[in-house]
């Protein structure tokens, strides 16, 4: 089976959906709620459909980061609800697609949620946490904000849906992000200030991956590592794949065009600058 439809409309949704991670709007909305350092507000922020869970929720829940980086969040809840918190998502998503002009119409923006509220409709949610929880909220009145949040439901899912994977293919926590920085898909400065994982704990996964014959001694990627994430990826796609029998390949590639639009205006704001 051809996955490329399956992968584009992935890259997509999730290209589209990251630029709330990284928007000034976002300081802004969160610092009125009472938290101003970025760590706390990522984790209350993305965390909030789960409702007022514990840091250790969250942790199992995002996967990759160490337990002393989600521990950050200790308080968020007293400082605002998570439907404030939500709230406040929300308004960010708005007023940064409205800073940067987002290139869709009303039209194209209801052809987008006729591909992908289908999808999303008959997404198995089992296994699936922090998809379901996104699933169950109300979708806001505006209608880029809620393309967006049908955006972060597949997002999620196929977030979960990666977790999978990873935890059936002996890739933990650390590990995960070591692969992820040696194949190039993520700035390592990155990875380490906002994952958190010390050097004993990114040395100790390293030397388990090389051991693996997935790292060569120095930390760079083996041919045998680089098939060995490919792999990882292939099997997420192939379980995404059932989510767009609704739509099918076209449909999904057309849902990849338009969403694209959206990743390319933040990319023209300089949103992305840092990574």
């Amino acid at each position: 089976m051809d996955m490329t439809p399956v992968r584009e409309i992935s890259v997509a949704i999730n290209t589209a959906h990251r630029f709330v991670y990284f928007v000034p709007e976002a300081a802004e909305a969160y610092g009125r709620l009472g938290i101003t350092e970025r760590a706390p507000a990522y984790f209350a922020a993305r965390s909030a459909p789960l409702g007022p869970v514990p840091w250790q929720i969250t942790l199992a829940t995002f996967y990759n980061f160490s337990p002393r980086a989600v521990q950050a969040m200790a308080g968020v809840w007293d400082a605002a609800t998570p439907e404030a918190w939500q709230a406040a998502r929300f308004a960010v998503v708005a007023r940064a697609m409205d800073r940067v002009g987002v290139d869709l119409s009303a039209e194209e923006v209801a052809e987008a949620r006729a591909l992908i509220d289908p999808v999303v409709a008959a997404a198995d949610l089992a296994g699936k946490p922090l998809a379901a929880a996104n699933a169950a909220l109300a979708l806001p009145a505006d209608a880029l904000t809620a393309l967006w949040q049908q955006v972060t439901v597949l997002r999620e899912w196929r977030g979960d849906a990666h977790i999978a994977v990873l935890t059936a293919n002996g890739l933990g926590p650390c590990a995960c992000n070591v692969m992820q920085t040696a194949t190039g898909r993520f700035p390592v400065s990155l990875a380490r200030a906002t994952r958190m994982w010390n050097d004993a704990e990114w040395a100790d996964a390293s030397a388990r991956l090389a051991g693996r014959g997935w790292l060569a001694p120095d930390g760079t990627v083996t041919d045998a590592g680089t098939a060995a994430r490919e792999q990882i990826e292939l099997e997420t796609d192939d379980l995404c794949a059932p989510l767009w029998a609704a739509v099918g390949a076209d449909g999904a590639q057309r849902l990849a065009a338009l969403l694209g639009r959206i990743n390319d205006a933040f990319a023209a704001a300089g949103t992305f600058s840092q990574l």
